[in-house]
């Protein structure tokens, strides 16, 4: 049997950590482990035409599957292109192993072609970055690298220089277990105690949940009715914690809607639960905060605190809800609930008025009537800036439908790479890229990715020839929009020279058909649907202070957008109240 180089070592070692696919651009350094990749039936090299994209697309599927990823990226200029998906891989606590093959060993730090130092470069987007430097570390190193990945939930980069990469590997190189999942982590019994004191003693208490709730909608439904409290949410949390959502106040934030914000300022105790909720201009500083947070370097970064508790949402609500005392008294919750209502029924006029007639098409009724056609098990992946908005507003989550985003980093470009990184995981499965005109038109480069590959990926372009958001955010700051007009072309044309399945709607009344065509398609296939440039989206509560980085009109005429199935959602919540 022919002795292994360490590039086919380390090929092997990704593969008995789960690894399916290692997404990238092929080039010199990477070559080797390109190869041993070749002759491995057990994973699939994933031929991206950026590696921006391989980042995402790589982030993306460890959002879906909760497991180990990778991507790689040649030495110098192409291992640099994966930085910005390796961001928001990270800080979406997607665990991402990342390769950055580098120049020859001999030849680092002379200044020699292409050479970078990603050791250093990426130690600010990942738990872990280290150089390779001689056989003897593999696979020791690789293999610390997948512990820290999996462990804190993040990425972790390996440097391998090219010559060092086609060396032979060692002999009897060390097996040792490689953690794929993490533990759960249960608070002390201090924090407990005083958690349950502080409910007990609270008349008035609301639950602000993130994405740290994922695996604990039971839970967090159990403690809301246990102690009568109002549930709101941050963006990221919105899939895990809106449906079947008997005490939902809508979503908190710079895109929010509804009574959260009123919930969260007119309690006696919030408790922020799995959010590293970053405006805190929207949190409160007058009322009693504790927050839960598996990371402890979250905790009370954002406001003060009352009290900290270190602890997974779901070990830690399971300790509480036993403890705490059963309220009788609904008249807070049910206030809230009335005024969440309330503000959804007063936007939604602003959205249905004509708008099956206007054109351009509104924004907002695209998104609603996506919503309705798309299966009960899509993927949705949305683009940075507006498509937020609209994905916030309209999407119904069921607990089955997943919203995917760079929700946290907030990178522009972001929804075509993830769809094709979400796509991998289940060819059947139907995903929906919601991309702006400008972010499609960054990456669009790899819709021959979707071609190549026959990815059925469903793209969905919001095409109103601008940067939206940030001409937005230029009047919130009394500016001229300047240098945000996108000229475009026909995206259903480009789409149908690619290969790809392409259809153009510019009235109403031809979305709902055009939709159903492009799901329908059994490939690839994009929808370019002309949308008004005009249509704007403020939260529901604004101070000068909140809208740094969002948008406002300048001349104050401002379409605040309707809020979709979530009207019925919570008029059917109204039905439940008690009667006076």
């Amino acid at each position: 049997m022919a002795k292994q180089n360490v590039a086919e070592q380390f090929v092997d070692i990704l593969v008995r950590a789960g690894v399916k696919r290692l997404y990238g651009v092929v080039g010199d350094s990477l070559n080797p482990v390109v190869d041993a990749v070749r002759r491995n039936a057990a994973i699939d090299w994933i031929h991206v035409r950026h590696e921006e994209t391989a980042a995402f697309a790589a982030g993306a599927e460890a959002q879906i599957t909760g497991k180990l990823t990778a991507c790689a990226g040649s030495c110098g200029p192409g291992n640099l292109h994966l930085i910005n998906g390796l961001y928001d891989a990270h800080r979406s606590m997607a665990p991402v192993l990342a390769l950055a093959s580098h120049i020859p060993s001999s030849e680092i730090g002379l200044g020699y072609f292409q050479e970078t130092h990603p050791d250093r470069l990426f130690s600010e987007c990942s738990n872990y970055s280290e150089m390779i430097s001689n056989p003897q570390q593999m696979p020791r190193l690789l293999q610390t690298a997948i512990q820290h990945a999996v462990g804190r939930r993040g990425v972790s980069v390996v440097a391998l220089p090219g010559d060092i990469a086609d060396q032979p590997a060692p002999e009897k190189a060390a097996q040792t277990a490689i953690v794929t999942s993490r533990p759960s982590v249960r608070p002390g019994d201090a924090e407990i105690d005083k958690l349950v004191e502080m409910i007990d003693e609270a008349d008035r208490v609301t639950l602000f949940c993130g994405n740290g709730t994922a695996g604990a909608h039971a839970e967090v439904m159990e403690l809301a009715g246990k102690i009568k409290s109002p549930v709101g949410h941050a963006l990221r949390g919105k899939e895990w914690i809106q449906y079947d959502n008997p005490y939902d106040v809508g979503m908190s934030g710079l895109l929010g809607y509804g009574a959260a914000y009123e919930a969260t300022h007119e309690c006696d105790l919030l408790i922020l639960l799995g959010t590293d909720f970053p405006y805190t201009a929207f949190l409160p500083d007058d009322v009693k905060i504790a927050q839960i947070d598996v990371r402890p370097e979250n905790l009370g970064r954002r406001c003060k605190l009352d009290l900290a508790v270190w602890g997974d949402a779901k070990e830690t609500l399971r300790c509480l809800i036993p403890r705490v005392r059963t309220k009788e008294n609904r008249r807070f919750l049910d206030k809230m609930l009335r005024k969440h209502a309330d503000a959804l029924e007063g936007v939604v006029k602003a959205y249905t008025r004509k708008v099956e007639k206007h054109v351009p098409i509104h924004p907002e009724y695209v998104a609603s009537v996506l919503d309705e056609v798309a299966d009960d098990d899509a993927v949705f992946t949305v683009d940075t800036g507006m498509c937020n908005v609209w994905a916030a507003r309209y999407l119904s989550p069921n607990g089955r439908r997943r919203i995917i985003g760079s929700f946290s980093h907030g990178s522009m470009a972001n929804a075509l790479p993830m769809a094709i990184g979400a796509q991998f995981t289940d060819r059947d499965r139907q995903v929906i890229s919601m991309s702006g005109d400008g972010g499609f038109s960054m990456l669009m480069g790899d819709f021959l990715t979707l071609v190549q590959h026959g990815l059925p990926v469903k793209v969905v372009v919001f095409n109103n020839s601008s940067l939206g958001m940030v001409e937005l955010e230029m009047m919130v700051a009394g500016l001229p929009a300047y240098g945000t007009v996108n000229r475009n072309p026909d995206f259903a044309a480009v789409a149908r020279a690619c290969g790809a399945h392409g259809i153009r709607v510019e009235k109403p009344k031809q979305l709902a058909a055009a939709l159903k065509d492009a799901f329908g398609h059994k490939g690839p296939a994009l929808v370019d649907v002309v949308t008004d440039p005009n249509a704007l989206s403020i939260p529901p509560k604004i101070r000068r202070e909140m809208v740094t980085g969002f948008a406002l009109s300048a001349s104050k005429v401002v379409l605040e957008g309707g809020v979709g199935r979530m009207v019925q959602m919570a008029r059917s919540n109204l039905r439940n109240l008690p009667r006076p």
